[in-house]
């Protein structure tokens, strides 16, 4: 059997919480690896856990700064030399770009050649997508995630998350939530269709579990929509309805909401509160404004109006929550249009799936100290435009 072939196998036939055990082994077996360990990135993209079975872990290694987070931050296969002819290969770990973590792999520096070094980075891809798969049955891969224990209210918000990054011909997406381990109100969802991509920041009122309570039926309430096939400003309208007839108006969520066109990049939006957009078009950023309406739930029966925004190939959007915008520094000044501007300026050159956490640095720098006082939420997204060979 083709080797890659048995490593894909014993990977899609182990047991959730054995896939690391089952990758040594096929590794070992058929690529004369001497070690395999798996990281996973944390929530706050700050360090790469190794996973292992609780309590007996290894010490993280840090996402900058070290040779497996060079493999993490590039998405590209980086090799080490171990010196006695040893070869220490890392491998991005990821699925449709949303980046999970790193595979590294340590063997003979004879048995690395360019075949070989293509099918680990595919293994790793496989490997990917059976983590995804296991998180349904084990908790061991979440566990590894985590460097902190999380609230409650932030356990709940990262459950409800559709990833933090995806790439397409036509985008790229990468996104952010700080303080990763305490997070409140603030989330962002999206889906993808073969010709529609619909993109949800959202920011929820309140703290703890009442501010995770009110964004969890915000969410789910627009996604029921969006799965009847609806269009935006009446899924705007049926969760504001479900939100207004749980809270009675005492709560109520803001969100924007975007719905793309992927062949024309021609965007439908509805602004129900303040989250905001920012896009950087020709090293030239600018806060674009759109017509504001009610958040959802604060009135019975709110209608919700469209409108239209035409996204250019090369653009790049930037959406922030008012934990971003808003928040003060010790003096008193908010962080502001310009200070954003210096940030996403600052940050052209990084992928998407990079830029949020980037920006939200920035943010710790202004703020003045590591505790914020409100959430903090960056969405950056790419748009490549549909290629010309596509229908």
């Amino acid at each position: 059997m083709n080797r890659f072939v048995a490593a894909e196998r014993a990977l899609r036939t182990a047991a959730p919480h054995q896939l690391l055990d089952a990758v040594r082994d096929v590794l070992g077996r058929n690529y004369a690896a001497e070690s395999v360990d798996l990281f996973m990135a944390d929530y706050g993209l700050t360090v790469l856990q190794p996973v292992s079975d609780l309590p007996h872990t290894t010490e993280p290694v840090p996402v900058h700064n070290s040779t497996v987070g060079r493999a993490f931050g590039s998405q590209e296969p980086f090799t080490e030399d171990l010196g006695g002819e040893r070869r220490r290969v890392h491998l991005p770990v990821a699925v449709r770009g949303d980046r999970l973590g790193v595979l590294s792999v340590t063997l003979p520096a004879d048995h690395l050649t360019e075949d070989t070094l293509t099918e680990l980075a595919d293994i790793a891809e496989v490997l990917g997508h059976e983590v995804l798969v296991a998180e349904r049955d084990t908790d061991l891969y979440l566990q590894a995630r985590r460097k902190d224990r999380l609230t409650l209210a932030a356990e709940m918000q990262w459950q409800l998350l559709p990833g933090r990054s995806c790439s397409r011909p036509e985008y790229d997406l990468g996104a952010q939530l700080e303080p990763a381990y305490a997070i409140f109100g603030d989330n962002f969802d999206w889906s993808a269709s073969a010709d529609r991509l619909v993109l949800y920041i959202t920011n929820g009122m309140g703290e703890g579990i009442e501010a995770a309570l009110l964004t969890h039926l915000g969410i789910n309430a627009l996604r029921n929509a969006r799965r009847a096939g609806i269009p935006i400003e009446d899924q705007a309208a049926l969760a504001d309805q479900a939100i207004y007839a749980q809270y009675r108006g005492s709560s109520h969520l803001s969100v924007l909401m975007v719905d793309f066109e992927l062949s024309t990049g021609l965007m439908r939006v509805v602004d129900a509160g303040s989250p905001q957009m920012l896009r950087l078009r020709d090293k030239r950023v600018e806060c674009v404004e759109f017509e504001a309406q009610l958040p959802l739930g604060m009135f019975d029966e709110t209608d919700y109006v469209v409108q239209e925004f035409q996204c250019e190939p090369g653009d790049r959007l930037v959406f922030v929550s008012d934990g971003v915008h808003a928040v003060a520094a010790p003096g008193g000044e908010t962080y502001g249009e310009k200070a954003l501007e210096r940030a996403i300026t600052s940050t052209r050159l990084l992928p998407a799936a990079e830029v949020p956490r980037a920006v939200l640095r920035e943010l710790t720098g202004h703020r003045g100290g590591p505790k914020p006082q409100d959430d903090a939420l960056v969405v950056c997204l790419d748009w490549h435009g549909r290629p010309a060979h596509e229908p």
